[in-house]
């Protein structure tokens, strides 16, 4: 049998057919060391899989080795764990695209909003649980090409360019010390973030705009499932795209505001001003200032231009949340 239709069978199938798939094939698990603070319930999930007798195969990131190195007999395991950020869980994502293997977002690292967005359980007990279950979701991921040699790099939640790169950047250096607060701590130094002219087409459609950032949203949920903006599904094919105005980032909180108001049914937005929003399955950006560019919190060694496409559920990604409970 081959390994697509190992995992294509088990989304149909019984938890119990699931797991006679990893008795016999097996859990590849690649851990990134650098991630988080190393404190986490790995440890004690591998143990609690040892137990039910499932082989585990484990591999740790290592330099500036490829991930595609990792995973080049994926087709020999069951499934997979990625032990990580959402930098590590993206770019191993990728390298697993479209051979149908699912993939758990283990959260490793510091904000972990991949895993957010699925809902992955923190307990050892309850994700042993889930991977048991067999239940997943097959999930859009963006490509993104940049610079001359058109390198390619994969991203499962956010990618963009301008304010929020650079509230990336500024929260390196604040991670080790704040955790999570460090991505607040680095939207209050965007008090003054410069602005420039961006020049988009989407779909084949142009437009131009100013403003201090682009982002392009896979999944549409920050800390606490707060929703970025409305409308943003995983699995339909389509990014939304979000055009920063002129202002300070941290106005994006209001907009934060509204998308709950909007989940909820609790009323028209109120600080719509500052943003604007449109769907696309692949976007070109040029700025006229060079812009910094991040995806999925890890920074870009390129700058703007670039060029972000969906590819269409690429990869089954663990969950016990539907495509519905995805969309914001």
């Amino acid at each position: 049998m081959s390994s697509g239709q190992t995992v294509s069978s088990t989304r149909s199938s019984t938890g119990a057919q699931f797991t006679a798939a990893m008795l016999e094939k097996g859990v590849l698990v690649i851990a990134n060391p650098k991630s988080g603070a190393g404190d986490h319930a790995l440890p004690d999930l591998l143990n609690l899989l040892r137990a039910q007798g499932i082989p585990l195969t484990e591999r740790h990131l290592e330099g500036e080795r490829p991930m595609a190195d990792y995973v080049s007999d994926l087709g020999d395991f069951a499934a997979v764990i990625g032990a990580g950020g959402d930098g590590t869980v993206s770019a191993l994502a990728y390298a697993m695209r479209g051979q149908d293997i699912p993939l758990l977002a283990f959260p490793a690292g510091t904000a972990n909003l991949i895993a957010a967005n699925l809902k992955i359980p923190e307990e050892p007990q309850d994700l042993l649980q889930l991977l048991l279950s067999g239940r997943t979701v097959e999930l859009d991921l963006g490509e993104l090409e940049t610079g001359e040699s058109h390198e390619r790099k994969g991203f499962a939640m956010l990618a963009g360019a301008g304010a929020d790169a650079n509230m990336i950047k500024e929260s390196e250096p604040l991670k080790k010390n704040f955790g999570t607060m460090a991505y607040v701590l680095a939207a209050m130094r965007q008090i003054n973030p410069e602005v420039t002219t961006f020049h988009i087409t989407a779909d084949g459609q142009e437009r131009t705009f100013r403003g201090i950032g682009v982002m392009i949203a896979n999944l549409g949920m920050a800390n606490y499932r707060i929703p970025i903006a409305s409308d943003i599904s995983p699995s339909d094919g389509r990014f939304t795209v979000i055009l920063l105005k002129e202002g300070n980032i941290l106005r994006l909180g209001a907009n934060l505001l509204d998308s709950l108001k909007a989940k909820f049914n609790l009323g028209d937005p109120t600080f719509s001003d500052n943003l604007e929003t449109f769907t696309a399955s692949e976007i070109r950006v040029v700025a006229d200032e060079p812009f910094p560019l991040q995806f999925d919190g890890e920074m870009h060694v390129e700058t703007t231009p670039f060029t972000a496409r969906v590819l269409p559920r690429a990869v089954p990604f663990f969950t016990m949340q539907t495509e519905a409970d995805l969309s914001t």
